[in-house]
């Protein structure tokens, strides 16, 4: 009988009787299959990983926004700590390009519903002047999205940086522009600079009004929240005796609209700002609204149609939108009825304000006409 021979390896373990029963006891196919298992698994995931990928399936999102919380609480105009940094780290987020001339890349938190954006276009004065009117008309348009309250940027929280800025921005879609109204930057010395840093291509809208009548109706704003506030004469007046004006009582100040725009002018052109009247806001809103738009590079979608005027509050108001049960008007703080205030300290602001207005009509090119008889007379 011919005898054969068969050897145990040591992996086995074990000596068999016969080379069959230790064949398959030691026969290792099974095991390799399964540390293959997960390999195989591995690659199919990986696969499919890299093709969901290279259709564009898998953007990034976009880093945590960095939010410095040392907030500027002092609004005198002057350069605050930590403010050169901000303009210098503005100009490297928001470099226009090698030589500035053309316009910024904006920053994007890319999403399927838009973008936040730095503002195309800024409100930047003056209180009291009907920012908050020309801001909610504007609203109205489809293509403008607004920040509803006031950011105070370039006048308060500039060292708080530009990304805390952007992230106050409502989202735009391709077509649509950013704006924000904070009508302290016109009197804000630094803020020209500022805004320039940002971007020489944003569009700058200054809201004005009879300095005189603007005066009263920010002391009335004033006494409604202090109720124990000095006569408006007491306050606009160094000496009564006299009738020297104090130019440093903020409600007087904010009028000289001359010496303001000097400031605007040294670093924006005049092009880039378009001048809204306040009084033809209130009695014709339309046509207002018309030259905005054009200054904007919008289609003409705010007319007359969507405006009635309220004789109660003494303004216009914006007829009801569609699936709304009431028309939107502004808030009660509007159209406050003025104090009396002496005739002979009216006429004493006006002689003090005429020859700011006729340099503010010369530099703008157009005659808003306060120091008209008729104007005196209606007003």
């Amino acid at each position: 009988m011919r005898h054969v021979s068969c050897v145990v390896p040591p992996c086995c373990g074990v000596r068999l009787m016969g080379c069959s029963r230790w064949r398959a006891a030691c026969n290792p196919g099974p095991a390799r299959a399964q540390t293959k298992l997960p390999v195989f698994l591995a690659m199919i995931f990986l696969f499919t990983y890299l093709f969901y990928c290279l259709n564009g399936h898998c953007e990034s999102s976009p880093g945590r926004v960095h939010d410095r919380r040392n907030a500027l609480q002092n609004g005198d105009g002057r350069e605050p700590r930590g403010a050169l940094g901000a303009s210098r780290l503005l100009r490297a987020r928001l470099s226009d390009s090698a030589d500035g001339d053309a316009p910024p890349k904006n920053i994007s938190t890319g999403d399927t519903f838009g973008s936040q954006k730095f503002p195309q276009a800024i409100i930047i004065g003056v209180k009291k002047g009907g920012t908050r009117a020309l801001l909610e008309f504007l609203r109205v348009h489809p293509d403008v999205r607004a920040v509803g309250s006031e950011p105070h940027f370039f006048d308060r929280f500039y060292d708080k940086g530009p990304d805390w800025y952007r992230n106050l921005m409502p989202r735009t879609l391709e077509g649509q522009i950013t704006m924000e109204k904070t009508p302290s930057y016109f009197i804000t010395k630094e803020a020209p600079r500022r805004v320039f840093s940002m971007s020489r291509h944003t569009k700058l809208i200054v809201v004005v009004r009879d300095p005189v009548t603007r005066a009263v109706s920010d002391y009335t704003q004033t006494l409604s929240k202090s109720p124990g506030l000095p006569s408006f004469q007491s306050l606009a007046f160094r000496n009564a005796t006299t009738g020297l004006i104090d130019t440093s009582w903020s409600a007087v100040r904010i009028g000289i609209y001359a010496k303001h725009l000097e400031n605007w002018l040294r670093f924006f052109p005049l092009s880039g700002l378009l001048f809204v009247s306040g009084e033809r806001l209130v009695t014709d809103p339309a046509g207002e609204m018309g030259r905005v738009q054009d200054f904007l590079g919008l289609k003409r979608v705010v007319t007359d149609k969507h405006f009635y005027f309220n004789q109660t509050k003494g303004f216009p108001c914006l007829k009801k939108p569609e699936g709304s049960s009431r028309p939107r008007c502004l808030g009660k703080s509007k159209g406050r009825p003025h104090p009396r205030i002496p005739a002979d300290t009216l006429r004493r602001l006006r002689d003090f304000y005429r020859p700011f207005n006729l340099k503010f009509y010369q530099m703008t090119g157009h005659d808003f006409g306060w120091d008209s008889a008729a104007h005196r007379q209606s007003s």
